[in-house]
């Protein structure tokens, strides 16, 4: 048993304690987060436990080989078993994205195309909703911007896990939505047949659990409001209900005109700008130690091109992961699982690989 391990299974003993502490859950936010602590060393443990039980039985059967050539025979038929009880294991080590339990704030921007992106927003909107369905996450439409001939200039939603498991986080799935979808496709417009390119762009933040997680102060907010507006740009009520939220030291600008009241879309506006905060923070951390947190830079790369949707040919292709599959009609209806999978499982294979570097070093 290694040190780091040993580690490990005392850290996760005296979470089982301190979870069983009354006073512990007096604190939400302190139970929340040693809850999924503890879901995620359960893991390490059960799987250590496997591979201990395993070579016991190596171990068992190799000392009764000398009297029975059945249990020589064990002992192979065991070591493939305990090979990839180890690796499992070894990838369970790999640190996680601290974030990955964590619920995710989503947005959809229509990108070049004009009303063609607009609808193809839309679309994005549905794929979304629907995966999270699937999840048994909530979601919740913070913010939206509908365009005139349908679809969105850009819309917010808030999705909402429902356990405590890392693994199974929104955030440790939806983080690799972020940047540009390629849509290819004969838009409802095009009269002659023409397959048209079009984009939106999609970012993706964790969400900040407790507004004292990001210290903002009040002189560095300027808070503008206005009326909210329509397709079209009509005005559809006649009080200053839109909020703009302008985050002066770094520039992020949050609108919001959902609801008809002005506080309820200065909350949501100040939950999205947190959520961004966040994120910007966390993209400074990677920048000062790119190297050690390469994947992480990329998957908050805004800029990147990561997937193609082509109509035609009923295809989705992932640019990063190397993906492709021709169901497309599946995925845009929320089977998004194995597209998600793929950026998952290289990311692992990265992160693997950079531990085994350090190791070797």
């Amino acid at each position: 048993m290694t040190d780091p391990i040993q580690a490990l299974l005392d850290e996760h003993a005296e979470l089982q304690t301190r979870l069983a502490d009354p006073a512990v859950h007096a604190d939400p936010l302190l139970a929340k987060r040693l809850n999924r602590r503890y879901a995620e060393l359960n893991k390490v443990v059960a799987a250590h436990t496997e591979l201990q039980r395993l070579r016991d039985d190596r171990e068992a059967a190799q000392e009764l080989a000398g009297e029975d050539p059945e249990f020589a025979r064990e002992a192979e038929v065991l070591e493939p078993q305990i090979e990839v009880a180890r690796e499992r294991l070894r990838v369970l080590l790999i640190p996680r994205d601290p974030d990955d339990a964590r619920d995710a704030i989503l947005e959809i921007k229509a990108g070049e195309g004009g009303a063609e992106s607009a609808l193809f927003a839309g679309d994005l909107l549905r794929m979304y909703l629907r995966f999270a369905e699937s999840q048994g996450w909530r979601t919740e439409v913070l913010g939206e911007t509908p365009a005139d001939l349908g679809g969105y200039k850009d819309v917010q939603i808030a999705v909402k896990g429902r356990g405590d498991d890392p693994a199974e986080g929104v955030w440790a799935h939806l983080k690799y939505e972020g940047g540009v979808h390629r849509v290819q496709r004969v838009p409802a417009t095009e009269s002659q047949g023409r397959i048209h390119t079009s984009a939106a762009g999609v970012l993706v933040f964790p969400e900040v659990e407790a507004p004292e997680e990001i210290e903002i102060q009040g002189n560095d907010l300027k808070i503008d409001v206005y009326r909210s507006s329509g397709p079209g740009g009509q005005s559809v009520n006649t009080t200053d209900s839109a909020v703009r939220i302008t985050h002066l030291p770094t520039g992020i600008v949050v609108a919001m005109q959902n609801e008809k009241s002005q506080l309820q879309n200065k909350e949501a506006a100040m939950r999205v700008l947190r959520a961004r905060l966040l994120a910007h923070q966390a993209e400074e951390q990677a920048a000062e130690a790119s190297a050690a947190r390469r994947s992480q830079v990329r998957t908050v790369d805004r800029s990147e091109r990561i997937r193609t949707y082509n109509y035609p040919e009923n295809r989705v292709a992932d640019h990063r992961t190397g993906y492709k599959a021709y169901n497309l009609d599946q995925v845009m209806d929320g089977a998004l699982g194995p597209v998600v999978t793929s950026a998952i499982e290289l990311d692992e294979r990265e992160r693997l690989a950079a531990l085994g570097q350090r190791d070797g070093q």
